[in-house]
């Protein structure tokens, strides 16, 4: 039984080892040549950035670098357990210099640039050393059997450091081979080195995890700061609209009964009014209740929602929907609520005679992109609807990116990270 269980320990080692060595060699074989193509190409691109080449190239390779790297992450996490989080900010459809502007301003984005000049050297050691391992000692072994003599003609043959020109110095390039047989066992632990080194530097700084915290405390308590403005919004409206209106109602419902058999033409007069005020609370109350959450929205989701708005704009306005399924509630409604802010601020402001709207999730995010021709100039500021807007969706983690130069067009692309069901 010990037998067995020694036989099957030494028989997983071997396999191990053998795996380890295969790995190794789709690592070496892939990471010097994409490392070099990836970082050369990079280097160019954003070199040429201040003659309008590398604007519209910059994105394109750096979005093959991440590809790059996230391919990476998965080989880590399947062959070694080792997880590497992937950080990188939204990159927002539209213009290519708000593209590459966006992508230049990731620090994810220079993290791999660092990691593939380290993939290429330190990087591609560690992937060739378990193939080493495991097929140079073959080698060894065979110059010991005999190999040496064919080899011999050219003045000898080098294995290591033993110059092998006869039998007894093919025995020493045996004994060096036993040697490095016996490290074999450390082929996994290399590969695994290999991918602890690929964390350590497109891991996230601990800089970088305080900075990431401390916009998710300040978007948290815009997030509450929101909420408790919108309940006084509520209060006041409530109170100043349908509360007052009904108020006047149930004065006018008591004036009636006074008059009802004094003055009938008066209580007519009254009645009226007070149908009128019954039909404006109600009206008032309907839209109170659509501006805390409109029931198309919970009915039918973001889309319909969305051109339901769009339909109440004094400006034509065309919507394009591509979802496979409805986001969560939350994220519809913050969706929602940035949406008519930012239209309303096209009505108000741009100047134009048409809006677009096109919304679609891929790639789990939600983009939406709101376009309109009119005069330009719109920018994230304090007092800017738009700032409001970068709060609304900062608590999700989403982003706001604005593009409007003077005579326009606006863009303004809104991504929130979320789940499609």
């Amino acid at each position: 039984m010990n037998t067995n269980t020694k036989s099957g320990s030494l028989s997983a080692r071997a396999r191990d080892v053998v795996v380890a060595a295969g790995r190794g060699f789709v690592l070496a074989l892939v990471s010097l040549p994409g490392a070099v193509l990836g970082f050369t190409l990079a280097l160019v691109s954003i070199a040429l950035v201040p003659v309008g080449i590398g604007l519209v190239t910059t994105p394109w390779v750096l979005d093959r670098v991440r590809a790059f790297a996230d391919w990476r992450r998965k080989v880590a996490a399947a062959w070694c357990g080792v997880v590497i989080p992937s950080a990188y900010r939204p990159v927002p459809e539209g213009r290519p210099w708000t593209r590459t502007y966006t992508l230049l301003r990731d620090p994810a984005v220079w993290r791999d640039l660092r990691w593939l000049q380290v993939d290429m050297t330190a990087g591609y050691v560690t992937a060739v050393l378990p193939v080493v391992l495991f097929l140079y000692p073959l080698e060894g072994i065979a110059v010991a059997a005999g190999l040496w003599r064919p080899l011999s003609q050219w003045g000898g043959y080098w294995y290591g450091f033993v110059h092998v020109t006869d039998q007894s110095s093919a025995f020493g390039a045996g004994a060096l081979a036993l040697v490095l047989l016996a490290l074999t066992p450390l082929a996994p632990r290399l590969v695994t080195a290999h991918f602890r080194l690929t964390r350590s530097v497109l891991g996230a700084s601990q800089r970088e995890l305080a900075e990431r915290v401390r916009v998710l405390t300040e978007t948290r308590k815009d997030a509450v700061d929101s909420s408790a403005a919108e309940l006084r919004r509520i209060e006041r409206d409530l109170h100043d609209g349908a509360q007052a209106r009904l108020v006047a109602m149930g004065m006018d419902l008591g004036t009636i009964e006074t008059l009802l058999d004094k003055d009938p033409a008066k209580t007519k007069q009254l009645l009226a009014q007070a149908r009128q005020s019954s039909v404006d609370a109600l009206a008032e109350l309907r839209e109170l209740v659509r501006g805390i959450h409109p029931p198309v929205l919970a009915e039918r989701g973001l889309g319909d929602a969305v051109r339901a708005l769009a339909l109440r704009l004094p400006v034509p306005t065309e919507v394009n929907v591509e979802m496979g399924g409805r986001a969560e509630a939350p994220v519809e409604a913050a969706a929602y609520f940035a949406v008519s802010e930012v239209l309303t601020n096209a009505v108000k402001h741009s100047g134009a005679d048409r809006i677009w709207v096109d919304l679609h999730h891929e790639d789990g995010r939600l983009r939406v992109t709101v376009t309109d021709n009119g005069k330009g100039g719109a920018v994230i500021g304090a007092g800017s609807g738009l700032a409001g807007v970068e709060r609304r969706l900062g608590t999700f983690d989403g982003v706001l990116a604005v593009s409007s130069p003077a005579g326009g067009p606006t863009m303004v692309t809104m991504e929130i990270p979320c789940a499609s069901s």
